[in-house]
């Protein structure tokens, strides 16, 4: 089936807004022609997601997103690495997932309100320093196990818990 680009278009923009320079829910450095989902969309895509929300003030989310896309790169270079038999890297990417202190008091301080969810993040961490004692075996096989333990944590806690950005920490 043929259908014009700009039907496409119309199609696709149907109950969304078009943006403008001005429109402050467009993220900084958007294009102008992008096109905003309404409030009430957000809304009802919210409801349907029923994982247990994680509130956070918009800093603390940001920051949290940050350090998700550090991890995946992280797993990225650890799966290229264990691929070249380069354990010193496997570990070195590893670490940086890793339970640190200063770690610690992040996911404490990130899962205060959502029950459960500080122990899924620290799993994580502990699964990650797994792939760090495996690298030392020089066993690309334990390297992989510990990998897919640190995968797996990371797809559960997804499944589980979703951001939910508030104004005020709850007390």
């Amino acid at each position: 089936m043929r259908g014009s680009p700009l039907l496409l278009v119309m199609i696709l923009g149907v109950g969304c807004e078009q943006a403008t320079a001005s429109d402050p829910r467009q993220p900084p450095g958007a294009a102008s022609s992008a096109f905003v989902v309404p409030p009430s969309a957000h809304e009802a895509l919210d409801k349907l997601d029923q994982r247990r929300p994680v509130p956070l003030l918009p800093m603390m989310a940001q920051h949290q997103k940050e350090s998700m896309r550090d991890h995946l790169q992280a797993v990225q270079e650890v799966l290229a690495a264990a691929a070249a038999s380069d354990f010193e890297q496997v570990a070195l990417a590893a670490k940086r997932m890793g339970l640190s202190e200063p770690m610690r008091r992040m996911c404490e301080h990130m899962g205060a309100a959502a029950p459960g969810f500080t122990e899924r993040a620290l799993g994580f961490h502990r699964a990650a320093d797994e792939i760090v004692g495996a690298a030392k075996t020089r066993d690309s096989a334990a390297v992989l196990d510990a990998l897919a333990r640190t995968l797996r944590e990371c797809t559960t806690c997804h499944a589980t818990y979703k951001q939910q950005i508030v104004a005020r920490l709850p007390d």
